[in-house]
C-alpha cells in the first residue's frame, strides 16, 4: 500500500514541478511551492487512481487531474492554518505557510494554488475533450466554494463551542472534506460520460470516503502524537470543535468509521478484483497515524 502511495505522490509531484517550471516566474512561486510540496500522502490522488482503474482511465490523465486536486487541497490547508481560521503554526512537521512567509503572502499563495488547479484542468497536455474539461472544472469549482470546502470551513468555525446535532456535524464534514473526495470519485465517470445516476452513486461514495478521512483526522487529534502527526494534537477539544468524537465518544466514533468502510466496500463490490486497491486505501485512511 505504501509503495503505491509513494509512486502516486512521486508522479504527482513530478508533474506539478514540471508544470510550475514552465510558468513565468513570480515572487509568489516560492510560497506556493512551500505549501504544495511540504509533504502529504496524496490520498486524494490515490482515490482518483483507484476509481479510475474501475473504468480503465489513462494513468497519466489521472495524475494530471490529481495534481489539480492536490493544488486545491494545499490551498485549503494554507488558509485553514491562518490565525483567522484554525491558527495552526505547524503543518506536516514544518512551520505553516503564514508563519514562514507572513499572513498576506499565505493568503495570496493559497489563492494562486486554487487558480493553478483550473490551469491544469484546462491544460492542452491533458488529452480530454473540451466539454469533459469544462464539466470537470465546473464540478471542482462547486466543490471548492461555498457548497464545499469553503462552506464547510465556515460551518466548522461557526459551530465552535456550540451544541451541534450529529446530522449537522456530518453535513459540515462532508462539505469541508467529503466534496473534494467526491470529485476524485466522480471525475473518472465524467470522463467516461456516465449517466447522472451512476455519477450520483460515486458522489455519495466520495462523500463517505471524505467523512471517513475527517473522522480519522479527528481521531488523530484526539489521541495522536504531535511529533508523528506533524501538527499539534488535542486542539479540537480545547477549541470546542464540533466533531463526532465530541458527540459520540471515542469507541462509538471508531465503530461509526468501521461501518462507513463496510458501507463503501458494499457499494464497490460489483467491481470485483478492481475494488481491492480502493478497499486497501480505506483501511489505510482509518488506521494511519498522521
Amino acid at each position: 500500500m505504501q509503495k503505491k502511495l509513494d509512486k502516486i505522490a512521486k508522479d504527482t509531484n513530478f508533474f506539478l514541478k514540471s508544470f510550475i517550471k514552465k510558468q513565468k516566474k513570480s515572487d509568489l512561486i516560492i510560497a506556493m511551492k512551500y505549501g504544495l510540496f511540504s509533504g502529504g500522502k496524496k490520498i486524494r490522488s490515490k482515490i482518483l487512481v483507484d476509481v479510475g482503474s474501475f473504468f480503465k482511465i489513462d494513468y497519466k490523465s489521472l495524475i494530471m487531474i490529481g495534481s489539480a486536486v492536490e493544488c486545491i487541497h494545499a490551498y485549503s490547508l494554507i488558509h485553514d492554518d491562518l490565525p483567522c481560521m484554525d491558527n495552526d503554526k505547524l503543518r506536516r512537521g514544518k512551520p505553516s505557510t503564514h508563519i514562514k512567509f507572513g499572513e498576506s503572502t499565505a493568503v495570496l499563495a493559497g489563492n494562486s494554488l486554487l487558480t493553478l488547479a483550473f490551469e491544469i484542468l484546462s491544460y492542452s497536455g491533458l488529452k480530454l475533450d473540451k466539454k469533459i474539461k469544462i464539466n470537470l472544472i465546473d464540478k471542482i469549482s462547486k466543490y471548492s466554494g461555498h457548497l464545499g470546502i469553503a462552506g464547510g470551513q465556515y460551518l466548522d468555525l461557526d459551530y465552535e463551542k456550540k451544541k451541534i446535532s450529529m446530522k449537522k456535524i456530518i453535513e459540515m464534514e462532508v462539505k469541508k472534506t467529503g466534496k473534494l473526495f467526491s470529485f476524485c470519485c466522480t471525475a473518472p465517470l465524467i470522463i467516461k460520460k456516465k449517466n447522472k445516476a451512476e455519477i450520483k452513486k460515486f458522489e455519495n461514495i466520495g462523500e463517505n470516503i471524505g467523512l471517513l478521512f475527517q473522522v480519522a483526522d479527528d481521531i488523530i487529534d484526539y489521541q495522536g502524537n504531535s511529533y508523528i502527526a506533524g501538527k499539534k494534537t488535542g486542539k479540537d477539544a480545547k477549541k470546542g470543535k464540533a466533531t463526532l468524537i465530541s458527540l459520540l465518544g471515542y469507541k462509538n466514533t471508531i465503530k461509526y468509521a468501521k461501518n462507513l468502510i463496510l458501507k463503501i466496500n458494499k457499494q464497490i463490490k460489483k467491481y470485483g478484483y478492481k475494488s481491492k486497491n480502493l478497499s486497501e486505501t480505506l483501511d489505510y485512511i482509518l488506521y494511519r497515524s498522521k
